[in-house]
């Protein structure tokens, strides 16, 4: 069976990215499985802590098994749909490894809010715990605008201290040996009432991509992770992809492709049978998935 680590390498080598779509029901979960085999992409379900203790860590893992198995080719042999999850922004240690132990394929710390030397330290905890289980870490190294995915009426302002500095990056790497980070370039949690985020801070993407090569590979392992990819213009997209992206993380515009169908499915009706009105939020965000993984490239990967 082809692993997460292979399908990032993968990536890597041929300029495309895995979309990581969040999830906190089984309606949603659906979708975004839907649009994967539709599509034939890998795909990675996320949870962030608040996320995963509404649907549970154990029960996330018992149904993407049986999405696993469902999508096998009868008779062929072949594994199932390539489906990851991922723990989403853990705050723990502790909760990370409840996330380990129930058999998530990948688990982020997000230390970005602690000094770097605690960030690393509670990091390389997790790597350590993890390594022997084959599962992936992501570690975070700057501030990444919000906490949470929600709408913002006025413009949101990135502060040039939040962003990503490459020394850190590399020390945080070094240290850590974990096996993606999550930058800070001008995104953010969350998307403005437009539905178009500012432009990414590519230069500092660039930066951090000439500090790694200067690094003389000692981080040819890592890959780099783009968060609050909700909003963001099409084209810092396909630009930070080619600059080394290979996971990007939506949210944000799943929800409100969700919460929207329900609203107008509800909206001056009496209907309260919910396989009436679900299925038509799940074709909703099942069609913003699709779009995020034409968009990304990961078509066909397989």
């Amino acid at each position: 069976m082809k692993t997460l680590k292979y399908y990032f390498e993968k990536a890597q080598k041929e300029k495309w990215a895995i979309g990581q779509f969040n999830f906190s029901d089984f309606t949603q979960m659906k979708a975004i499985i839907g649009a994967a085999k539709e599509l034939k992409s890998p795909v990675i379900l996320g949870t962030s802590e608040g996320e995963s203790k509404f649907f549970g860590l154990e029960e996330a893992v018992a149904l993407r098994n049986v999405f696993k198995k469902k999508t096998r080719s009868a008779g062929s042999g072949q594994a199932g749909l390539p489906i990851f999850l991922n723990l989403d922004h853990g705050k723990s240690f502790g909760y990370l490894k409840q996330a380990i132990d129930a058999g998530y394929d990948m688990v982020h710390f997000d230390g970005s809010k602690l000094p770097l030397e605690e960030n690393i330290k509670i990091t390389k905890d997790v790597k350590n715990y993890a390594k022997w289980r084959g599962v992936l870490i992501e570690g975070e190294v700057g501030k990444i605008g919000t906490d949470s995915s929600k709408l913002y009426s006025e413009k949101f302002e990135i502060k040039e201290e939040d962003l990503t500095k490459p020394e850190e990056a590399l020390k945080f790497l070094n240290k850590t040996k974990a096996n993606l980070l999550a930058i800070s370039m001008g995104n953010f949690h969350g998307i403005e009432a437009s539905g178009i985020d500012p432009n990414l801070r590519l230069d500092t993407l660039q930066k951090i991509n000439e500090a790694f090569r200067q690094a003389r590979g000692r981080t040819k392992n890592t890959f780099l992770v783009l968060h609050g990819g909700s909003g963001t213009p099409e084209s810092d997209i396909k630009e930070a992809i080619k600059l080394g992206i290979v996971k990007i993380n939506i949210n944000t515009e799943l929800r409100l492709a969700f919460s929207g169908s329900l609203r107008r499915a509800l909206s001056g009706s009496d209907e309260i049978v919910p396989y009436k009105y679900l299925p038509g939020a799940g074709k909703s965000v099942q069609k913003a998935v699709e779009e995020k993984i034409l968009l990304f490239g990961s078509r066909d990967k397989i």
